[in-house]
């Protein structure tokens, strides 16, 4: 859970735009009524007036509480979808004073659809007007123990949908009309953000919805959902299978050899990989070595290798784990959470089910069975884009490449693929790695200043970004992240500043 709360904090840390608010309410929250939201019931809506001031967020996140919220309009909307049987909570935040102009939704993280009163407050202090929505699931991100299954143990699939897209649509609909009732006017320019879940809400978003957003902000994108979940646990298995559970401490010195032998590859030792894929560092290197760990002397064993070897060689069919990632999201125990929930109420519907206990056959049965029921419903690489583009959307992409829970290879294939179906998409989609950057942020490497920024400057100037301006966590290092697939090459100079580096194909 500690972990998870650092993704969450991560997410936290990468949606925040800095704009001038212009604009205030028409008539305040007296003017807001039921929205009209095809397909679904507005079963009710409440407006109240809200006089800002300090938003907490959630006990166990280590982030300062948001002050100065100024006053603001909460309005909360409760639909329904005919013969489903949901309740679904859409909820705005709508500035009374200093509205810029433009509407936002904000995305979840794990398997929450929405977020905290913490991140509204944030955009609400940036002037937008703000919405989530819950899906009408439960908003714990690591446990779907409350919704998944129906009381006969089946997959409750209506909610499922609400989750994987259905309540995305609802929650746009639903948000930019109370925002026009509000303020008398429509948004002029809204705008998707988000990461992890909230990331591949942005491209459900850009995939089914395609008129909802004009920009997206998606990133670290949980797309492939259906598979690398699923490839989440394959540390576990090669460790059960194995009958060798590797400690943090003997993780760590894997992590570190590798980085190690890989750092200086661009002529900069500042202990990231900068291309994983220029990085053969061999775990068998590491073979006679010894560790202290807890105070104990340990020897590197072939075996301990090989079981490195197997996870960052990943399942077959799916990607592994870059070497110098720390692996202690998902080779410890207990089992990463996410992961195992979703084997356990989505797949086996057996919330008894061990994961850790899983051979390779059942594994990869598992594997199978994930994609084939869930692909079509959450898998959210559906490449063709083309909608989205004659639409007039704008979407940009930036993931970590020491991401441990999602891929990078996934959003990199992902992009790809669109590109091969639509041709040049750099018009309209744009992707970026951070080299070092762990999921959403953390790591050693430079993270995205402003990632909304360059969005809205996109979209509303037609600046589109060739770099996104990034600073690692220390604030002693600044880097320009690359427009995929270039790379960046250290040319000499400072390594700390951003001139040092030029962007090039590999």
């Amino acid at each position: 859970m500690k972990r998870l709360v650092g993704a969450m904090v991560a997410l936290v840390s990468a949606t925040f735009v800095i704009t001038a608010p212009t604009a205030s309410a028409a008539q305040g929250c007296g003017a807001v009524g039921k929205p009209a939201v095809p397909g679904a019931e507005v079963v009710s809506v409440t407006a109240v007036d809200k006089p800002g001031g300090t938003v907490e967020y959630p006990p166990g996140f280590p982030i300062p509480p948001v002050t100065n919220v100024p006053p603001y309009c909460e309005v909360t909307a409760v639909l329904t979808h005919p013969g489903v049987g949901d309740k679904v909570t859409v909820r705005a935040w709508l500035p009374a004073t200093g509205w810029n102009g433009r509407f936002q939704g904000v995305g979840g993280g794990g398997y929450s659809m929405g977020t905290w009163d913490a991140m509204l407050a944030e955009q609400v202090k940036l002037g937008y007007a703000a919405t989530t929505t819950d899906g009408g699931v439960d908003s714990n991100p690591s446990n779907p123990s409350k919704w998944a299954l129906d009381a006969n143990g089946n997959v409750n699939t209506e909610l499922l949908r609400n989750f994987a897209s259905r309540s995305l649509h609802d929650m746009a609909v639903a948000g930019k009309a109370v925002t026009a009732q509000f303020y008398g006017r429509p948004a002029t320019y809204s705008y998707w953000n988000g990461c992890s879940t909230g990331g591949r809400q942005g491209l459900m978003n850009a995939q089914r919805y395609p008129d909802d957003y004009d920009g997206i902000n998606a990133n670290a994108p949980a797309i492939n959902w259906d598979r690398f979940l699923v490839a989440d646990l394959w540390p576990t298995v090669v460790q059960n299978e194995e009958h060798n559970q590797l400690s943090q401490c003997e993780l760590d010195a894997f992590e570190k050899a590798a980085v190690d032998a890989c750092d200086r590859i661009d002529g900069v030792a500042d202990r990231v990989v900068n291309d994983p894929r220029t990085c053969h560092y061999n775990p068998f290197d590491l073979v006679g070595t010894k560790i202290v760990c807890d105070g104990k002397e340990v020897v590197v064993s072939r075996a301990d290798a090989d079981v490195i070897r197997k996870i960052w060689d990943g399942p077959h069919g799916w990607y592994g784990f870059n070497k110098g990632t720390d692996l202690g999201w998902v080779a410890g125990q207990p089992p990463f959470e996410i992961s195992a929930t979703w084997v356990q109420y989505f797949v086996k519907r057996d919330p008894g089910f061990d994961v850790s206990k899983m051979s390779y056959a059942q594994y990869y049965r598992v594997f199978a069975e994930s994609r084939a029921r869930y692909h079509s419903v959450i898998g959210t690489d559906d490449p063709d884009l083309s909608a989205f583009r004659r639409s007039g959307g704008k979407m940009i992409t930036w993931h970590g490449t020491d991401d441990a829970l999602i891929p990078y290879q996934g959003t990199v294939d992902y992009r790809d693929r669109v590109g091969r179906r639509l041709g040049n998409v750099d018009d309209f989609y744009r992707v970026f790695l951070a080299p070092g950057v762990d999921h959403c942020s953390g790591g050693l490497g430079a993270v995205p200043v402003d990632p909304m920024a360059a969005l809205v400057n996109w979209v509303e100037k037609g600046e589109a970004p060739r770099t996104l301006p990034a600073r690692t966590a220390d604030g002693k290092a600044g880097r320009n992240l690359c427009l995929y697939p270039s790379v960046a090459r250290y040319q000499g100079g400072d390594p700390n500043a951003p001139g040092s580096f030029t962007c090039r194909r590999s």
